[in-house]
């Protein structure tokens, strides 16, 4: 018996052709197309979408906290908050601009109150002068002004980094605009350091015409220094021309100021009593000091005096030189009157030579002279 064998076919033989493209087709390369477009739209749509930014970080948190603590002001700061300009992507409301001006009000009044403090501590510091007490006065004032910008700037939640340019902008401004203020800041500080002229030192001012008037320093400020002289002329002299110009201070390392009279009197004097005249005079006049006795020095035989020269001491420069002098003056007038002591007066001898042209001139005058009477 014969059998017969059909051939077996394999599972797979009825299977689809697979119709997967092979690499490097046209297909990879649409996908790529569309993974490559993905991060650029995404970008374009961040910066369509983007919010602007507050223009006062701190603004949030402050409307954040008036919200918690009332409705009623949580929803005022809202409608202030809502009335707003943008430029750019900075965007500023009206509760920004509050927001700056109060805290710049409380940063201003806090650091005013911190000054007065300091300062009332500064001047209940008895083992400080009245220069130590100015100095430190002045640099704390400095260093207190300093943190109260600082402290500003941080409540305002502003970025310093922000303010590179513009410190750049502000450092060129102070080298240029501000030099001399700031030259003036600093020479006074150097003033009080060295305590060459101090609130209450008498010196020697003068005025644009180079009349010189001596007056008394009542304050050494940021700019410049108040001169008050014996007529109430208040005279505000920069500091840094205190630095570079010669300053007369009457006072520096001693109250005790030598005033010089010069006197002349007649060569027909009895020059022994004169000098006792002179230091009479000043013994009896008032303001000059008795611990330091005075001098009378003969200076020079002129052409027609021989001129003394009286030199006492005071020690209040600040009441005035010429009053005191005045003073002195007007008591040697009196002495010398009552001991007939002769003041000259500068006398000069003409010799006319004798000519035609004088004769004439005598004969012409004597001639009208004789009409006139005539």
């Amino acid at each position: 018996m014969t059998t017969a064998t059909t051939p077996s076919i394999p599972a797979d033989s009825d299977a689809e052709p697979s119709s997967t493209p092979p690499e490097g087709t046209s297909a990879d390369a649409g996908e790529g197309t569309e993974a490559a477009e993905g991060p650029v739209e995404a970008a374009v749509d961040a910066v369509v979408d983007e919010e602007p930014v507050e223009a006062v970080g701190a603004s949030a948190e402050i409307k954040e906290g008036l919200a918690g603590q009332s409705e009623t002001i949580g929803s005022m700061a809202e409608g202030l908050d809502a009335m707003a300009i943008e430029v750019g992507s900075m965007r500023l409301s009206v509760f920004d601009v509050l927001v700056v001006v109060g805290v710049i009000a409380f940063v201003i009044i806090l650091a005013w109150v911190a000054t007065r403090i300091c300062r009332a501590a500064i001047n209940r510091m008895s083992r400080l002068d009245s220069t130590q007490r100015l100095l430190t006065e002045k640099l704390s004032t400095i260093i207190i002004w300093a943190a109260a910008f600082f402290l500003g700037v941080d409540l305002l939640g502003i970025d310093l980094t922000a303010l590179a340019v513009f410190s750049g902008a502000f450092g060129l401004a102070i080298g240029f605009g501000l030099q001399k203020t700031f030259g003036n800041l600093i020479s006074g500080i150097l003033l009080l350091l060295d305590k060459s002229i101090k609130p209450g030192d008498v010196i020697s001012v003068s005025d644009q015409a180079g009349n010189e008037s001596v007056g008394q320093i009542r304050k050494i400020g940021v700019r410049a220094i108040s001169v008050i002289t014996r007529d109430q002329t208040e005279h505000l002299i920069p500091n840094e021309n205190l630095m570079i110009n010669q300053v007369v201070n009457w006072s520096y390392s001693s109250r005790d100021v030598r005033v010089k009279a010069p006197v002349g009197v007649s060569y027909d004097s009895d020059l022994k009593l004169v000098s006792k005249l002179l230091l009479q005079a000043v013994e009896e006049t008032d303001r000059i000091l008795k611990t330091r006795a005075p001098r009378v020095n003969i200076m020079e035989f002129g052409d027609s005096s021989v001129n003394f020269e009286v030199r006492f001491w005071i020690q209040d420069p600040e009441e005035g030189l010429t009053n005191i002098r005045s003073d002195v003056y007007m008591r040697i007038w009196e002495l010398f009157q009552e001991h007939d002591i002769e003041i000259p007066f500068p006398q000069r001898d003409l010799n006319v030579r004798s000519n035609d042209q004088i004769d004439q001139l005598i004969a012409a005058v004597s001639q009208r002279v004789s009409q006139k009477e005539a």
